[in-house]
């Protein structure tokens, strides 16, 4: 009955991640459009906060002005359909509409069952690691995050600092009782975590004159080294080469992206943290051991 409520409970926080992956980016660009509005010395009209060309302009899709994360209804972004209680049902609305719009019949993405799957096996996960304990209930807060950063960045190449940024905090208060590192291990990693990447950004900035990565990307590995201390960061960054090289390769091959396009890098560093958050830090043991 636990781990049933564990799966019940992680579909519908996937539910949520998908609401965020979709709503986080377009608020955003609504608080960056009327930033610059006002920088030059008038109130923003509706074409400069969402562009005249933009997906988002409201005239184009009908969004309101009170738009958040609570608010509107979810609907269809094709038609504007308010979606009804059965079809926000998570995985199972989505099989029994077939991936389609009860309304307009448009295609919505395997994206939101995918999450939604995510966030069930996510709190399964963390329930078998750590039991019914708070420990599980941080671990799988990061899971969650990290589905959503990871979506966001692979849509938008984006890693909003108004997730990356509170996760950083969050990691030093939950290892404040040693939930998964000391907190002096917690702040070295932070530390560490920010600067290893952008040692390597000025790096490649210097030696090829373009920019080799986001600066989001400093700042979510700052956090994990918050949540899983300065030991894991290594294995982190590792595998995330590795996986990140092997999916560039075989997407370069197989011609669904070209050489020079950039790879987000968010969702490989996701997959690190995932790993070593659930199977602890074997490459730093045997690097200890060794010495």
């Amino acid at each position: 009955m636990l781990m049933g409520f564990a799966i019940v409970i992680g579909l519908v926080v996937g539910s949520f991640l998908n609401v965020v992956v979709h709503r986080l980016p377009i608020m955003l660009e609504r608080a960056w459009r009327a930033d610059a509005a006002e920088a030059f010395g008038h109130a923003p009209t509706s074409g400069e906060l969402f562009g005249n060309d933009s997906a988002h302009d409201s005239a184009n899709d009908g969004l309101p002005a009170r738009y958040n994360l609570w608010l509107p209804r979810s609907a269809c972004p094709h038609c504007g359909h308010v979606l009804r209680v059965w079809e926000n049902i998570p995985v199972a609305s989505w099989l029994a509409l077939r991936g389609r719009c009860s309304q307009c019949g448009s295609r919505v993405s395997v994206r939101y069952p995918l999450i939604e799957l995510a966030g069930a096996v996510c709190a399964a996960g963390a329930l078998l690691a750590f039991g019914p304990t708070g420990k599980a209930l941080a671990a799988f807060a990061l899971c969650a995050t990290l589905i959503a950063t990871s979506a966001i960045d692979l849509e938008h190449q984006l890693l909003p600092d108004a997730i990356t940024l509170p996760l950083i905090w969050a990691g030093l208060l939950v290892n404040l009782a040693e939930t998964f590192a000391d907190l002096h291990t917690a702040v070295i990693g932070a530390v560490a975590g920010y600067l290893a990447l952008w040692c390597v950004y000025w790096l490649f900035k210097l030696l090829r004159g373009v920019e080799g990565m986001g600066h989001g990307d400093f700042k979510l590995l700052a956090a994990l080294g918050a949540w899983l201390g300065w030991t894991a960061l290594p294995q982190i960054v590792v595998i995330a080469a590795v996986t990140g090289a092997v999916v560039g390769l075989a997407a370069t091959l197989s011609g669904r992206m070209r050489f020079e396009e950039p790879l987000p890098f968010g969702p490989y560093l996701a997959v690190g943290a995932l790993v070593t958050l659930f199977s602890g830090t074997p490459l730093y043991a045997v690097f200890a051991w060794g010495n």
